[in-house]
């Protein structure tokens, strides 16, 4: 048995000290030191093998991060893990307790397209860290080499209902292939647009209208809640192009990052893709000429199978579907506590499938940090993150 642990993180703007990343938005010194201190610690206690990373300005403070994780954590295993010269060291605890450092680990990063060294309108962007390696060079999907063109359905007598278009991503989306034990797993690292709403600047404007809550625009400010729900449900669908490519390829897949929606909004629905009926026997046919004309027994296994090879499934509902926990949450803000960082699968990963090649033991979610962003103590989170991490713990079966 291989086992290994996969985790996504969101570190809430990882800049250096003394840059203005966003408008008037920086770290002193010491906010700074406070913040890749709260990370250090954090990255060890998840002491995972495969991390998703996003909000990531620069890669030089990462990897400062994750050195000063290794050093607390070979100080912490000369500690409390006994040498070979005491009777029990062999005790199963110390297996447990022992940190593994990053030494051997290969970090890959993912520059912002949109991002320009201009200061307050910066952009972050992703990165991957693998104790496994990659078995090849980390793909980046951001620019579109077509643009992606979304004909709307028309209705009644229209006869051109318009298209949406996206050209590019908001972020990156990363893929990496990643050896594990005798497999190479596909894992997918994502930070979708934001529910933040788009608005659009006039020319030769110094702010968008909408922006001036003095002159509150409801409506100016809804249609720039739809913008980015539409950004968001094109950058799913992008996604869900890759993920597709890999599983008919019959390839093990992991997505794993920020969705900003919860498991069951639309555009998380888009990256997992649909989940079957029981039974499609009683459905009418696509090309039913009488009511009677349904899907046969034969056509129902195939289209259940179709699609349930295609979905991808959430670790937080496999999770929860296990155990006697009810509430799982990353982000807390208002008095609303909700899921948007996510770990879906492929049935790889299902032990219901006969064909699997592993499964999920565990869910951890690190979500102590958070404070309601009614909270007094809410400006915590400008240091830390306003993100739980999450991570699930995976065991392979031996190769037979």
């Amino acid at each position: 048995m291989t086992s290994f642990t996969i985790a996504s993180f969101n570190v809430k703007n990882l800049i250096g000290p003394d840059q203005e990343y966003y408008a008037f938005q920086s770290y002193t010194p010491e906010e700074y030191a406070w913040k890749s201190d709260w990370m250090a610690d954090q990255l060890l206690t998840l002491d995972a093998d495969i991390v998703g990373f996003q909000e990531i300005f620069d890669e030089t403070p990462l990897r400062e991060i994750i050195a000063e994780t290794d050093r607390r954590g070979i100080d912490a295993n000369a500690a409390s893990v006994p040498d070979r010269s005491k009777r029990y060291h062999r005790k199963a605890i110390f297996r447990k307790l022992a940190y593994t450092p990053y030494t051997d680990a290969e970090l890959a990063f993912a520059p912002n397209v949109n991002d320009s060294d201009t200061p307050g309108k910066r952009r972050p962007g992703l990165a991957i860290l693998s104790r496994h390696g990659f078995a090849e060079p980390v793909e980046i999907i951001q620019e579109l080499p077509q643009p992606l063109e979304i004909p709307m359905a028309c209705l009644g007598g229209e006869d051109d209902a318009g298209y949406y278009t996206l050209r590019r991503l908001s972020r990156p989306v990363m893929k990496a292939r990643i050896p594990v034990g005798d497999q190479i797993v596909s894992v997918f690292n994502c930070h979708l647009k934001s529910k933040l709403g788009e608005f659009i600047t006039p020319q030769d404007a110094p702010y968008a209208p909408e922006s001036a809550l003095t002159a509150y625009d409801a409506s100016g400010r809804a249609l720039g809640a739809l913008r980015a729900a539409l950004r968001r449900m094109a950058e799913a669908w992008v996604l869900r192009r890759a993920v597709l490519e890999e599983l008919q390829q019959n390839r093990p897949v992991m997505v794993l990052g920020d969705f900003n929606d919860g498991e069951y909004a639309v555009s998380s629905e888009i990256i997992s893709g649909e989940t079957p009926f029981r039974n499609y026997s009683w459905m009418l046919r696509h090309d039913a000429r009488h009511s009677g004309d349904r899907y046969s027994s034969e056509e129902d296994h195939k289209i259940r199978e179709t699609i349930d090879r295609l979905r991808l499934r959430a670790a937080e509902r496999m999770f929860l579907k296990k155990s006697l926990r009810d509430v799982v949450y990353t982000t807390a803000f208002g008095g609303v506590h909700e899921s948007i960082d996510q770990i879906y699968m492929s049935r790889h990963f299902d032990p219901e499938w006969r064909g699997s090649i592993g499964e999920m033991q565990y869910f951890s979610v690190f979500n102590d940090h958070l404070t309601d962003g009614s909270h007094p103590e809410a400006p915590y989170n400008k240091l830390a993150s306003d993100h739980g991490q999450i991570m699930a713990h995976m065991r392979l079966n031996s190769a037979e």
